[in-house]
C-alpha cells in the first residue's frame, strides 16, 4: 500500500445541541452583523435601508452591474440559526475566477423574515466580502425561532436578490412528528437538462441533501449545447471557480436552492475522478503536487455552497463529516468517504485489516454519534455504494474498488454499529442509478439478519436519460439477494419521516435530454418503526 495516510490538523466538529450565538461570527476576511431583530425599512430599488455610510467604509455596489447571477441558498440548518449564502459575480464566467467583480472588498446586508414581505425582520446584518473568498458570502443567522419557515434576502448598493426560503430544525430531543427531506447527486451539467431541480423546487421539504458530485471536473462538452466551461478538465482556483459558477447558473437549481435548505457533502468530481486523501488518480502525479489541487478545489466548492464556517478549509483540510438533529426524530450524520481513506486496491487485497475508507478520527466520531444518539432514525448521508455489490456471476466476485466493498474492516465496523443503533438508514448517491437494500449482518449469507436499510439515490442528469435497467442488473439481483430493486431513470429521492414509518418515493424524469420533462413516481418504499428492512408499496 503506498505511502502512510496523512493526518490532518483537527477543525472543530459543530454540534447542534449547542446554541452557536457564542461562536465569532466571521466571514473570510470580514465580520459579519448578526442576530439583529428590528423593522427594517423597505428594500425598494433605489432606496436605501441605511443611507448613512461611514467614511471608510468599502466600497458599495456602485458600478458593477446585477450582482446576483448565482441566485441565493441556505444550508445546515440548526434550531436557531441557518446558514445564508450568496456570491457576487456579474460576469460569473470571467476566466480569472473573480466573477467579474472588482479588486476591492464589497459591503453586503442581508434580512431574515418570517414575512415574504420583509416588513417584520428578524434578523439583519452587514457582512464584507471581497477577492480573497471570490465575493462570496456566508452568513450565519443568528437567534431564529426553532422549526420555523423564515425568508431572506441580500442587498448590495442597489441591487436587491431573489429571495429565498428557509427553516430551522426542530431543538434536538424535541418531540418531532415529521420530516420531510430529499436526497439527490451527480448533475453533470454536460449530461443533460436540470429538470429534477424544476420539481424538486415544487416539494414541500424541510431539507435536501446533496450527496457528492455536484461538478463535474471533467473537460467534456456533451451534445445538448451545455458543454462545459472552460472547455477542458479544471486544475486551478480559477478555473474550479468558473465551473461552480457554470452550475449555479442554471436556473431550476437556483430554484431548488432558493426553496429550501441544503446539507451538501461532496464525492470525487468536485475535485477529480475517485481521488483518495492525497493521491490523485492520474499516473505519476506527487502527492505534494495533488494536494495543491485539492486545496484549490476545495477551496472553490466552499466559496460555492451554503456551508457553515467550521467546513472552511484550511489549506487541502475541510471539515466536512459533521451532524445535524432534527427533534427527537432524526440524527443525519454527514460523511466525508474521500479525504481520508487508503487508496484503492484490487478484491485481492480488499480485506487487509489496516485499510480504512473513514480514517480514524471520523470513525471514532461516528461510532460515538451513533451510541449516544436518542433519535428514533439514524441517517448515515454519505457518498458510495456501502451495501455489498458483486457484478460477476457464479462463483466468481467482481466488486466496486471505489465503494465500501474494498474497504471491508470499515464497513463490518459501521454495520456492527448500525445493528447497535435504533432505526439505521444509508443514504447513497455516486452510482447514477436507484436502488434498495437490506444491511445484512453478513452479506455472504443471505438468511442472516438485515440490520439496516441501504436507500440509493439516482444522479440528477449524469449518464443522460437513463434506462429502467441495463443489462448487468438482473445478474446483479441474483448475485445480491439484499438489492431489492434497481432503476436507472433521473431523478431524486423524497422521504418522509415520522415517528412510526419512513416512506421513501423514488422520483423519476422521463428524460434530461431536452427540457421539460414531467416526473413520476417509480416506486414506494416503506420502513416500520423497529423493523430493519424495506417492503415496497404500489
Amino acid at each position: 500500500m503506498p505511502g502512510t495516510p496523512r493526518t490532518p490538523a483537527p477543525l472543530p466538529v459543530p454540534d447542534p445541541t449547542v446554541s452557536s450565538t457564542t461562536r465569532r461570527q466571521a466571514l473570510v476576511g470580514g465580520a459579519a452583523t448578526l442576530g439583529a431583530v428590528a423593522l427594517g425599512a423597505s428594500w425598494s430599488p433605489g432606496v436605501r435601508a441605511d443611507a448613512s455610510v461611514r467614511a471608510d467604509a468599502p466600497a458599495r455596489s456602485g458600478g458593477i452591474g446585477e450582482p446576483f447571477t448565482l441566485g441565493v441558498a441556505s444550508g445546515d440548518p440548526f434550531h436557531s440559526s441557518v446558514v445564508l449564502w450568496t456570491r457576487l459575480a456579474p460576469n460569473p464566467f470571467a476566466e480569472d475566477g473573480l466573477g467579474g467583480m472588482p479588486d476591492r472588498r464589497v459591503e453586503v446586508e442581508w434580512q431574515v423574515s418570517r414575512e415574504e414581505g420583509f416588513g417584520l425582520l428578524s434578523a439583519s446584518g452587514t457582512v464584507e466580502t471581497g477577492p480573497d473568498a471570490a465575493h462570496s458570502v456566508h452568513v450565519e443567522a443568528q437567534g431564529l425561532r426553532p422549526g420555523t419557515e423564515y425568508f431572506y434576502r441580500f442587498r448590495v448598493g442597489n441591487e436587491i436578490s431573489q429571495v429565498g426560503r428557509t427553516r430551522t430544525a426542530p431543538p434536538p430531543g424535541i418531540r418531532t412528528d415529521r420530516f420531510s427531506f430529499a436526497f439527490a447527486s451527480c448533475q453533470s451539467y454536460t449530461a443533460g437538462h436540470y429538470n429534477a431541480h424544476a420539481h424538486l423546487a415544487e416539494e414541500d421539504l424541510d431539507l435536501v441533501a446533496f450527496l457528492g458530485d455536484y461538478i463535474y471536473e471533467t473537460g467534456g462538452q456533451g451534445s445538448l449545447g451545455r458543454g462545459h466551461l472552460p472547455d477542458r478538465e479544471v486544475r486551478t482556483l480559477a478555473e474550479y471557480r468558473v465551473r461552480h459558477a457554470q452550475y449555479k447558473s442554471d436556473a431550476n437549481l437556483q430554484a431548488a436552492h432558493a426553496a429550501f435548505p441544503w446539507a451538501v457533502v461532496f464525492d470525487d468530481h468536485e475535485l477529480e475522478n475517485n481521488w483518495a486523501d492525497d493521491r490523485s488518480n492520474g499516473e505519476d502525479v506527487p502527492p505534494e503536487e495533488f494536494l495543491r489541487r485539492r486545496a484549490q478545489a476545495l477551496k472553490a466548492y466552499h466559496e460555492h455552497m451554503p456551508l457553515r464556517f467550521a467546513q472552511t478549509p484550511v489549506g487541502p483540510d475541510m471539515q466536512l463529516y459533521r451532524r445535524l438533529a432534527f427533534g427527537d426524530l432524526v440524527d443525519m450524520h454527514l460523511l466525508d468517504t474521500r479525504q481520508y481513506r487508503d487508496p484503492q486496491v484490487s478484491d485481492a487485497e480488499r480485506g487487509d485489516p489496516s485499510r480504512t475508507l473513514l480514517g480514524a478520527r471520523q470513525k471514532q466520531w461516528l461510532r460515538e454519534g451513533l451510541s449516544s444518539s436518542r433519535a428514533r432514525w439514524n441517517v448515515l448521508a454519505q457518498q458510495v455504494f456501502f451495501s455489498q455489490r458483486d457484478f460477476a456471476e457464479g462463483g466468481a466476485t467482481d466488486f466496486s474498488n471505489d465503494a465500501w466493498d474494498n474497504y471491508l474492516v470499515d464497513r463490518d465496523e459501521v454495520r456492527d454499529q448500525l445493528a447497535r443503533t435504533r432505526n439505521g438508514v444509508v443514504i447513497t448517491g455516486d452510482v447514477h442509478a436507484n436502488y434498495v437494500c437490506d444491511v445484512k449482518a453478513d452479506f455472504d449469507a443471505p438468511e442472516s439478519p438485515t440490520v439496516a436499510t441501504e436507500l440509493v439515490g439516482t444522479s440528477v442528469t449524469s449518464g443522460g436519460d437513463g434506462t429502467e435497467q441495463a443489462p448487468g442488473d438482473e445478474v446483479q439481483l441474483r448475485e445480491n439477494p439484499h438489492i431489492r430493486f434497481v432503476n436507472r431513470k433521473r431523478g431524486y429521492v423524497r422521504n418522509v419521516v415520522t415517528p412510526t414509518e419512513w416512506t421513501a418515493d423514488y422520483r423519476v424524469v422521463d428524460h434530461v435530454s431536452e427540457p421539460g420533462s414531467p416526473i413520476r413516481d417509480r416506486a414506494r418504499f416503506v420502513i416500520e418503526d423497529g423493523v430493519a428492512g424495506v417492503r415496497m408499496e404500489g
